[in-house]
């Protein structure tokens, strides 16, 4: 009787744990957003930092692309490669000024909100001062921009009309949770920690500590009571 009162507490703490790792999983939400990219040879890096922080050199290729995403991991890039030279090919070079090469990507019909039909994906070089950011680039040739809370950048071109950063059901195990946040890029700034979202957050670890704590104190009083 004894070890079986020890196996029912047991398989308690072990559902509870489950419970609890299973809240983490939930907290990977889909966002809609424009997502903040840095040329880097024939591909894309995502970027650690906003555009308001970045300050690119002459020659740099910077993308942005509008799409639904989880996180860095699973961010859709920019569906054309950061290829300075044919971009800012009629752009001759100035004194006091750089030419940073943007990538705009407005993203598919299936990332676009309410069935709306996205503009088609364009590029341009900006010619601007040397110590301009990504984002002053960005305004030289793709006004208006709709920014909103923490610098986040909601629109490019006027597109999307509205909306910024939101939630969306992504059909699968995601679920949005109240501590959920938009991923960092696009205006956001780099967290201190550098995460990006790809395991179980701080309080889901708390969480679980919770619980087996509870297990543990459940099991001694159990061994009390049959001592």
């Amino acid at each position: 009787m004894r070890r079986a009162g020890r196996a029912t507490a047991l398989l308690v703490v072990l559902g509870a744990v489950l419970a609890v790792l299973g809240t983490g999983t939930a907290q990977a939400a889909g966002y809609r957003y424009w997502s903040f990219w840095e040329g880097s040879g024939s591909g894309w890096a995502y970027a650690t930092q906003g555009p308001s922080l970045v300050r690119p050199d002459d020659g740099s290729v910077q993308g942005f692309r509008f799409a639904v995403s989880a996180d860095s991991q699973d961010a859709a890039k920019p569906r054309r490669s950061p290829d300075f030279a044919t971009i800012c090919a009629d752009t001759p070079a100035e004194g006091g000024t750089k030419r940073v090469a943007l990538v705009i990507d407005p993203g598919t019909a299936d990332d676009a909100p309410d069935g709306r039909t996205p503009p088609a994906l364009r590029t341009a070089c900006a010619q601007v001062p040397e110590d301009a950011s990504s984002a002053e680039a960005l305004a030289k040739v793709a006004k208006p921009l709709r920014y909103g809370s923490d610098a986040l950048l909601c629109a490019i071109s006027g597109y999307p009309a509205s909306g910024c950063g939101e939630q969306v059901d992504t059909g699968g195990s995601r679920t949005a949770t109240a501590d959920a946040s938009v991923p960092t890029s696009a205006g956001v700034a780099a967290g201190d920690d550098g995460s990006d979202g790809g395991g179980p957050s701080a309080g889901v670890l708390v969480g679980i500590g919770a619980v087996l704590l509870l297990g543990i104190a459940a099991v001694a009083q159990a061994r009390r009571r049959r001592g």
